[in-house]
């Protein structure tokens, strides 16, 4: 890489760990922002929910805009909206104000993360580069959502939980400052109409099945949840004749009926979802099943952090050997199959020990499959759709991430009832929701290798 390659590729790098941190930074401080601001129980979780529902259903709006406008201009916006929404966040005073600030940090997500990505992809069209520059953008993405969890206990334990809004403005402004400096601006070289009635199908359908899913995670299938899950498939369903009959698309069909990127994206749901309703349901059992603190939570979770890192650096060398079609569905199974060992673990704290080790190997291969994901869904179109391909890989990811917990809580919710809940029975619930979580990742990781193995095999 040039001089200028690492500096694009550090300050890019830094904005998408950013981002996926921002998502889960405030979770571990939820009771405190609560009793400050005066959230009822009830409305708590609105303030992981907003950020969720405007990261996911906005992402491949703005990674397509960017195609037009220039990726460049579209990060840069997206940071000065962060920097600002940050900054109100941390001077809130209500929870009105709090969820408005969250929804721009939501919406900032949106515009960045893929821009990023568009960003990373452009700049290094050189295969092995780009396979390295992606790996250590999985890292960041894949990590950045435990490092959140960890860094908001410590800002919250240290100093308050405002502060988990206030650092983010330091490092917004930096980025707005440098990425002119060391970043090319890129747009599509062809450009046309941006197909509005897609843009709002997508996002109204995704807002929809979002909140649907939280919903029912949370109370289960009531006439809201339900509504919203119908009203979801009619949305998506309309977006698909849409986009099957209009020339300039925002997603074209002939791009979702490619095998690689429609299993590429499906893989993602689960790689995501599966690893941070894992993340939530650690947490969990560590804090109230151990009894343990929120900060000793964050430092068990370290195991899945430097998992992922290391296999982010040593992935892009194994897939230069085995092909991302093989190693996508391998690596998912085996995803699962390191979650399932948690299933036999007690209320006795010497089981931390193996917990730390088999989660690292959890996410040592979430890792390499989020890697393997990444190099299908974007090796797959050509330059002028990267900003629609890595927009629609990293709504994969921030969907999945949006409803992975409330998924598996659903399952967890169902197993303990209601009313009185005892420590063992909240073990056993924990027990059946990675059980779940588990089964999902190896049935679907199986399923991919046999149809990705035949399509290479074909090849």
């Amino acid at each position: 890489m040039t001089g200028r390659q690492v500096a694009a590729l550090v300050v890019l790098l830094a904005s998408q760990f950013m981002m996926a941190a921002d998502f889960s930074v405030l979770n571990v401080a939820l009771p405190e922002v609560g009793t400050a601001l005066g959230f009822s129980t009830g409305n708590l979780q609105w303030i992981s929910t907003m950020f969720a529902l405007c990261a996911a259903g906005c992402t491949l709006v703005f990674g397509r805009v960017g195609d037009y406008v220039g990726r460049r201009r579209i990060f840069t916006a997206g940071m000065v909206v962060l920097a600002v929404s940050s900054l109100v966040g941390g001077l809130a005073d209500s929870p009105t104000m709090l969820l408005v600030a969250r929804t721009l940090q939501g919406l900032s997500t949106a515009a960045v993360t893929p821009a990023a990505l568009a960003l990373l992809t452009t700049a290094f069209t050189e295969p092995s580069l780009r396979t390295r520059a992606l790996g250590l953008n999985s890292v960041m993405m894949s990590s950045g959502f435990s490092v959140g969890a960890i860094l908001g206990g410590v800002l919250t334990d240290v100093f308050s939980w405002r502060w988990a809004f206030f650092i983010n403005v330091p490092v917004a402004v930096a980025a707005i400052l440098v990425v002119p400096l060391v970043v090319d601006e890129t747009k599509a070289e062809q450009r046309s109409r941006i197909d509005l009635p897609g843009a709002v199908l997508i996002t109204l359908g995704l807002f929809a099945a979002i909140y649907g899913v939280t919903r029912v995670g949370e109370g289960g299938l009531d006439l809201p949840a339900g509504t919203a899950l119908i009203a979801a498939a009619v949305l998506l369903g309309a977006f698909w004749a849409v986009e099957s009959r209009t020339d300039d698309a925002l997603v074209p069909v002939r791009i979702l009926k490619k095998p690689d990127i429609a299993l590429g994206n499906l893989a993602a749901l689960f790689i995501f979802g599966g690893e941070t309703a894992l993340i939530f349901f650690t947490g969990l059992y560590v804090q109230n099943v151990l009894g343990l603190s929120s900060m000793v939570a964050g430092l068990v979770l370290l195991g899945i952090g430097v998992g992922q890192i290391i296999a982010g650096m040593v992935g892009p060398r194994i897939l230069q050997r085995v092909s991302p079609r093989i190693m996508l569905g391998v690596s998912l199974a085996l995803q699962g199959a390191f979650m399932l060992p948690a299933l036999w673990a007690t209320s006795d704290r010497q089981w931390l020990i193996p917990l730390i080790a088999t989660q690292f190997l959890n996410a040592f291969f979430s890792m390499t499959a989020a890697l393997s994901f990444m190099v299908i869904a974007t090796s797959s179109v050509d330059s002028d759709m990267q900003g629609m391909a890595t927009g629609m890989a990293t709504q994969s990811q921030q969907v999945g991430i949006a409803i992975g917990i409330p998924l598996v809580s659903a399952v967890f919710a169902a197993t303990i009832g209601r009313g009185t809940v005892t420590t063992a029975a909240e073990l056993t619930g924990i027990h059946v929701a990675i059980g779940v979580d588990a089964c999902c990742q190896i049935a679907v990781g199986l399923l991919l290798w046999l149809v990705l193995r035949r399509k290479t095999v074909q090849q």
